[in-house]
């Protein structure tokens, strides 16, 4: 063999050897280095997991009595996977589904499509998994339902029945809850891919509120079944069974019957505005204990069942809760609206007085108008009321004497041409209030409200200035006056500036200021309790089954008021007087508990959408009792009128329900805490709670309100 011949050799069994050495090294890898997870891929050709939803846990009020907890139910459910085989995609079985359940077809139709199946418009009642598994249309079929599908398969092909576990909202003691509490729904292909949860497909989980604030405690963990199956789908043996683990209890600081009276304050308020001639389209009421921040009761206007969710959403149903012309049941008013807190922000406006050095003892003059610049600026109703204390300013709700205060503050603070180291009392008290953060009560979706800074001018400005500087390119023929322009030319040039207007309708909580009822909430406790701004904290405790405590939650202390001792001490003596000779004197006069507070009248300029001019937002933010603070107590009603007419009185109601007042006299027996306020956890018994045959609660159906500007105060 010549030498070339040889070498030709050695080449060709180097490359044989490294071909043997790859697929050894590849061999190694696939069944030693990665074996495991290429067995548990294989198996899952062969296996099949079947999941048992695992009981969730209740959500009981501050006594122990359920306000939300799992019940036996029926559960019909249509497999995609089965009909949509048929000729006419399973048209004929939906009908008699229909006709069986009683449902009408269109509403079961969306309930059996995925969403991403429909147009947008039609998405409502839609299935936000996947058509590999069954899809719930009900869970509320009777036995006699179940067992005509179960028995007449060859009818009812692809449909099943079978008993599942599904929430209930018993409203025992009458209460709603509707927004506090959430709902629950199956996962959704998000959920699913969501890293941070283990989800399983047929998984029930919260969706909104408590429900869904504090679902990884209430969800429980789902026992899981796994089998192996052939190739016809034969179950050859079972590989694992876990069982499933009951979810754990929330104990919440609300008081069912206080939440119940809180409500009907709350629609009573409405009907009044009604009544009076007002729109009165929504609202928010809402109680807190001023030494710890915890929630007591939150109510929101108007409200829904909170059992549709489990009932199966009608088209129409689903629909209602969105729309504009109902109100937007949907929208929880006390952390979600934001409103012009009108003259209930003048209890800041006092504390930015102070600090800007104004004697709260001096005289000042409450004049019928003012005028700053070319505009005049008008107290309410035009009425002067002479020369008159800070206190007595509080009480009557003077605008004139802040539109003076704060004219001149901006004047000081070099007007359009700012100085350096702005002083800016105003807006810097409000921002120590937490105006435009956040309360970080623990529900989900809360807006932060509006504080019109100098900040937020700048960034107001940047967002609208092509707008302006476009205005006569932009606007519509109609807006082409020579007033709009000339704003229009203003704001192009120096939108961004804080102009007097904008200082003094700050002052009466007014202009581009908006607040959430519960920051106002927030706010009044605070005040109340001598400068503590408390954290909102709904929930109490997470409790297991034997009554072991998981995690209670402590008062969370946000921040403190920019106030002294004498600011707070007088300003509880000021809003007293609000009650007692001031514009709630009507309302609380001889009521036996010591209310202090502040009526709030915000005029609202725009239109609604049938055409009629927007109403007032009616106020009435308090504490009590003035000796002693314990409870602060705040109502709004959005277009309800003045705020003395309408919120006060519901406030009023409130009371009683605290204190069990009847008539003028308090009968502890009457109260909804008959022993006095007590944080001590209650014995847990949700399985033998007597549960209402029919539930209490109302269907309201009313009319919304766009968002506007708003502009001048009333008391």
């Amino acid at each position: 063999m010549n030498q070339r011949s040889r070498l030709n050799l050695i080449v060709f069994q180097t490359l044989i050897a490294s071909l043997l050495l790859a697929l050894m090294g590849r061999l190694f890898y696939l069944q030693v280095a990665n074996g495991l997870r290429y067995q548990n891929a294989a198996l899952s050709i062969q296996s099949r997991d079947i999941v048992t939803p695992a009981v969730r846990g209740a959500i009981t009020d501050s006594t122990g009595l359920p306000l939300a907890m799992d019940r036996p139910g029926l559960e019909i459910t249509v497999d995609r996977s089965v009909i949509d085989k048929m000729p006419d995609k399973g048209k004929a079985v939906i009908v008699k589904l229909a006709q069986l359940l009683t449902i009408k077809y269109p509403d079961l139709y969306n309930r059996t499509r995925l969403c991403g199946e429909l147009p947008l418009s039609e998405r409502t009642g839609c299935w936000n998994g996947t058509r590999y598994q069954p899809i719930p249309v009900t869970k509320q079929a009777t036995q006699q339902q179940a067992l005509k599908i179960l028995e007449n398969g060859d009818l009812f092909p692809g449909i099943d029945a079978s008993s599942v576990p599904i929430r209930s909202y018993p409203t025992i003691a009458g209460e709603n809850a509707a927004h506090l509490l959430g709902y629950v729904g199956t996962v959704s292909e998000s959920d699913l891919a969501d890293p941070k949860y283990n989800y399983f497909r047929s998984e029930i989980i919260g969706k909104s509120g408590l429900e869904y604030q504090y679902n990884q405690y209430l969800r429980g963990t789902p026992g899981i079944k796994t089998v192996i199956v052939d190739r016809k789908e034969a179950v050859t043996h079972q590989a694992r069974n876990t069982p499933s683990i009951p979810g754990d209890n929330l104990v919440t600081n609300i008081n069912a019957k206080l939440q119940a009276a809180t409500e009907k304050a709350l629609a009573d308020s409405v009907v009044r505005a009604h009544n009076l001639g007002n729109k009165a389209d929504g609202g928010a009421a809402m109680v807190m204990d001023v030494k710890t921040g915890r929630i007591l009761a939150l109510a929101s206007y108007p409200t829904y069942d909170p059992n549709i969710w489990e009932k199966g959403l009608t088209v129409k149903q689903a629909s209602d809760l969105y729309s504009a012309t109902t109100g937007v049941p949907a929208l929880t008013r006390p952390l979600q609206g934001m409103y012009a807190p009108a003259s209930t922000f003048k209890s800041l406006s006092i504390i930015s007085a102070a600090k800007a050095g104004y004697s709260m003892n001096a005289l000042y003059e409450c004049p019928a108008q003012v005028k700053i610049g070319n505009h005049i600026f008008k107290n309410f109703e035009s009425k002067a009321q002479g020369r008159i204390n800070m206190q007595t300013a509080i009480a009557v709700s003077c605008d004139t004497i802040w539109y003076q205060i704060a004219y001149d503050e901006w004047v000081r603070d070099g007007g359009l041409f700012p100085k350096s180291g702005l002083h800016d009392y105003f807006f810097n008290t409000a921002k120590q209030f937490r105006l435009g953060q956040t309360t970080g009560i623990d529900l989900p979706g809360e807006a932060t409200g509006r504080l019109p800074d100098r900040a937020w001018k700048e960034r107001w400005y940047k967002a609208n200035k092509d707008f302006f500087c476009n205005f006569q390119s932009r606007a519509r023929k109609a807006d082409l006056t020579p007033y709009l322009i000339a704003i229009a030319k203003e704001n192009c040039v120096d939108g961004n500036k804080v102009r007097a207007g904008d200082a003094v309708n700050f002052a009466i909580g007014q202009g581009d200021t908006l607040v959430t009822p519960i920051q106002m909430l927030q706010i009044y406790a605070a005040i109340a309790n001598g400068g503590t701004l408390f954290k909102p904290e709904i929930a109490r405790a997470v409790v297991k089954a034997d009554g072991t405590v998981v995690k209670s939650f402590a008062p969370v202390v946000e921040g403190k008021a920019p106030s002294t001792k004498a600011d707070i001490a007088f300003l509880h003596a000021a809003l007293r007087q609000v009650a007692t000779s001031g514009t709630a004197a009507g309302v609380f006069a001889n009521f036996p508990v010591h209310v202090a507070g502040k009526t709030g009248t915000a005029q609202v300029v725009g239109k609604n959408p049938d055409g009629s001019n927007m109403g007032d937002t009616s106020w009435f933010s308090s504490f009590a009792p003035v000796e002693s603070p314990q409870y602060a107590v705040v109502m709004m009603v959005s277009q309800g009128g003045f705020g003395s007419d309408v919120s006060a009185v519901g406030v009023r109601e409130i009371y009683s329900a605290l204190y069990g007042v009847t008539g003028n006299t308090v009968d502890p027996a009457n109260s909804v805490y008959p022993n006095g306020l007590s944080y001590a956890l209650p014995s847990l018994d949700v399985k033998n709670a007597k549960l209402p045959k029919v539930s209490t609660t109302p269907k309201v159906s009313i009319s919304a309100t766009p968002t506007v500007k708003n502009k001048k105060a009333k008391p």
